[in-house]
């Protein structure tokens, strides 16, 4: 039982930081209430944390290997844990959006090494069992987070899903200390800053124009510079790789046409299957009335039918070609998309369940070959890169598309009440605010409009996730091959692939 007490101390770590992605959904109404705060606000709790994870995680790799593994482990679930206290007591919407981008850099740091850590500690069999758990408990994870969000939120408010960190945190400190040993990589290349700084800025810079044009319009001139700026900063960083001897992302994988549309479908598989939550979170919550627990409860087939079908069908998959798996995956995330888009006022919840699971199901297929098939698009030795590239992708998909579709969700709902109410901008801003029950008590006429506003702000939403998850899921089926020769092809690590950070 002792060999096992390193993975035990890797996983709760992991299962940590992957819930804390989810778990937020079911808070956001809470949040809104309680902190008074704008839509924009909202996106940004949601998308700090997914930017700084994925623009630090390449960099958080490299100085692990450089400094040891554990050392950055154990200091990025530390920071994790003391920016989740700092989440924990957010007096104001800015102070919490701060606190959550220093909890992106500490699941970075974390998420980093894990794969690393089980790597040097683990040999033969006993590696291949401990992949297979860390890949169980990730899955686990994306299932548990919005039922645990739920069950913290309904009796002790939003604070809960972030205090709850500390004692798991201290757990996996002290296991870490206890139970694994430092490692390192005698030829680790050095962290490439230039590079990390300007992809996070890139990043940064288009998410803050997206979420802005969503509030001020395309032509705003805050917009237009922030948008600018990110194709500036994102130019920089080509230059920076393209120079560098050892560079944090080698751009030249991307004349691989196999390997780009990867990238592209982790971006977008993840947008399209989840980016949509919150926004289901929102409406369930302030304007039909469930509560946390009971949104989580909606929420969790999604997730619980994509483990399944991943579990039940993953050595199908893993003999299958990764253009069928991926291409219908993202195929079934579309379908299930559009199967939702039915909503109307007065329409209940039951109405999404359907295509939940439908949703569920192409998540399952399409998620378990996403890392592999990166690996297998790629000469050997920069497989651990392609690995690293497509969680990066995940989670730029999963910010960009909370900011994408917060706008269409918002001036969905402002359109469907223009002309029918003085003020339909400032109520579709209040409404997606998580304010509809404020909204209703100042003018309960207006109950069949909200509703129908909110019907065809989700409705759109749901339209644009769908055509993106068809769309991308045809272009994978005609792009995507497998490796013509042997130097392009890698063995996946067993578990890897359901790495899944944005579920």
């Amino acid at each position: 039982m002792r060999k096992w007490l390193p993975l035990v101390a890797i996983c709760t770590g992991a299962f940590m930081l992957l819930v804390d992605v989810t778990i937020v959904v079911v808070a956001l109404p809470d949040m809104a209430t309680g902190l008074d705060t704008s839509f924009s606000s909202l996106q940004w709790v949601m998308d700090v944390y997914a930017l700084l994870l994925a623009a630090l995680l390449l960099g958080a790799g490299s100085l692990a290997d450089l400094i040891g593994r554990r050392r950055v482990y154990v200091a990025g679930t530390v920071l994790f844990a003391v920016s989740s206290l700092a989440c924990g007591l957010a007096p104001d919407a800015g102070f919490l959006i701060a606190a959550r981008g220093v909890q992106g850099v500490g699941a970075a740091a974390m998420f980093a090494t894990t794969m690393a850590l089980i790597n040097s500690i683990y040999q033969g069999r006993d590696r291949g069992v401990a992949f297979g758990v860390w890949g169980a408990v990730n899955g686990a994870a994306a299932a548990a987070g919005p039922i645990v969000g739920g069950l913290l939120v309904s009796p002790f408010g939003w604070r809960a899903v972030f205090l709850i960190n500390l004692p798991v945190s201290a757990i996996a400190v002290v296991l870490t200390l206890k139970a694994v040993g430092e490692s390192r990589n005698p030829h680790a290349r050095r962290v490439d800053v230039p590079g990390t700084a300007a992809f996070a800025g890139a990043i940064g810079l288009v998410t803050y124009g997206l979420i802005r044009a969503g509030e001020t319009g395309w032509s705003e001139g805050g917009t237009v510079a922030s948008l600018a700026g990110g194709a500036v900063l994102l130019a920089v960083f080509a230059v920076v790789e393209t120079r560098r001897d050892e560079p944090m992302l080698d751009l030249r994988l991307f004349r691989n046409p196999s390997f780009t549309m990867i990238m592209i479908a982790g971006a977008l598989l993840t947008l399209s299957a989840f980016a949509y939550g919150a926004y289901l979170s929102l409406w369930m919550q302030s304007l039909l009335g469930l509560s946390a627990i009971q949104t989580g409860l909606v929420i969790l087939p999604m997730s619980a039918v994509a483990f399944v079908v991943a579990g039940a069908g993953g050595r199908f998959f893993h003999e299958a070609a990764p253009r069928l798996t991926i291409g219908i995956g993202l195929l079934f995330i579309g379908a299930g998309a559009l199967a939702q888009a039915v909503l109307s006022a007065g329409s209940s919840w039951w109405a999404v369940m359907p295509g939940l699971a439908i949703v569920g199901i192409g998540v399952g297929i399409g998620t378990p070959a996403l890392s592999s098939a990166a690996m297998a698009a790629v000469p050997v030795e920069r497989s651990g890169m392609a690995a690293g590239a497509v969680t990066t992708f995940r989670q730029v998909g999963f910010a960009l598309g909370i900011a994408v579709l917060g706008g269409v969700f918002r001036d969905g709902m402002a359109g469907s009440l223009e002309g029918r109410v003085p003020g339909s901008r400032e109520m579709a801003d209040a409404l997606s605010s998580g304010r509809a029950q404020a909204v209703l008590e100042r003018a309960p006429q207006a109950r069949h409009l909200v509703e129908g506003a909110f019907a065809h702000g989700l409705n759109l939403t749901l339209v644009v996730s769908g055509v993106l998850g068809l769309a991308t899921g045809a272009l994978v089926l005609l792009i995507v091959r497998r490796p013509g020769h042997s130097s392009g092809r890698t063995t996946a690590v067993p578990g890897a692939e359901m790495v899944s950070l944005g579920d």
